[in-house]
């Protein structure tokens, strides 16, 4: 499938999504949104997918230009409709995703660009790039998930004030908090999140989705719902090949050769 507002590359198991507006710091018009939706739908047997932005910017934002400005996010509904049909849906793929997604935070990630950055199961940020939830400067509240993911992943009161006082939070404020996985510094950000997703993308893919699984039911759900959870995932994995080939190569004293199967 062609696209007009991301660029698609694939090599090997590894599959690269670079956002592709620059001139507009790669602001995310619901375009966008569907275009990263179809790209997930359309993985096939990759086995890792690494994001970026093209240019100085990693995602800016939804596009208010492309949308009329003002407060709406496109289409007749406003904000609500762009976030149901456009929005949501794209950042649920990312996160449903069954293979290792990594991001590659080269520059500003403000607002939805935010939640994308996020979502990832990877984030890694050059030194001179930020996080930012601009939405109470124009009276809106953060969204793409967001309250969700933030809560999570820094707790109640860093949450509040990244949303309620709209500060810039930087790469490495981000990784002290543990927002991130990693600030490095700007000249080797691609050659770091490059390595990650190969090493990924070469790694047990079916254990990988299972550990996905387990981690969202952690998320949501008691101690005894992720009792069972692993015991499923241990009896799915078990009857990979890439168990019978991790269980050789330790008795063989090699380095395991992971296939994805």
């Amino acid at each position: 499938m062609s696209y007009e507002t991301i660029r698609v590359e694939r090599e090997g198991p590894l599959v690269t999504i670079t956002l592709n507006r620059p001139e507009r710091l790669n602001a995310m018009p619901p375009q966008m949104a569907d275009e990263l939706g179809q790209a997930f739908y359309d993985l096939g047997d990759a086995r890792a997918v690494l994001i970026t932005g093209e240019g100085k910017g990693f995602c800016s934002g939804a596009d208010l230009a492309a949308r009329g400005g003002g407060s709406a996010l496109g289409g007749k509904g406003g904000s609500h409709e762009a976030l149901i049909n456009h929005y949501n849906p794209a950042i649920s793929q990312l996160i449903r995703a069954s293979v290792p997604v990594i991001c590659a935070v080269n520059g500003p990630a403000a607002g939805v660009g935010c939640s994308l950055a996020l979502a990832a199961d990877f984030t890694i940020a050059a030194r001179s790039a930020y996080f930012l939830q601009a939405f109470v400067n124009i009276g809106l509240v953060p969204d793409g998930g967001s309250t969700w993911l933030l809560t999570r992943a820094i707790g109640r009161a860093r949450a509040t004030r990244m949303m309620m006082l709209g500060e810039r939070i930087s790469a490495q404020q981000a990784e002290e908090w543990g927002l991130i996985y990693k600030c490095v510094e700007d000249a080797d950000l691609m050659a770091e999140a490059r390595a990650l997703a190969e090493k990924l993308a070469n790694g047990p893919t079916i254990a990988y989705a299972q550990m996905k699984r387990n981690i969202a039911i952690a998320l949501d759900q008691n101690l005894q719902m992720v009792l069972l959870a692993e015991a499923e995932g241990q009896r799915v994995c078990g009857a990979s090949a890439d168990a019978r080939e991790g269980g050789m190569a330790f008795l063989e004293k090699r380095k395991p050769v992971f296939k994805g199967a």
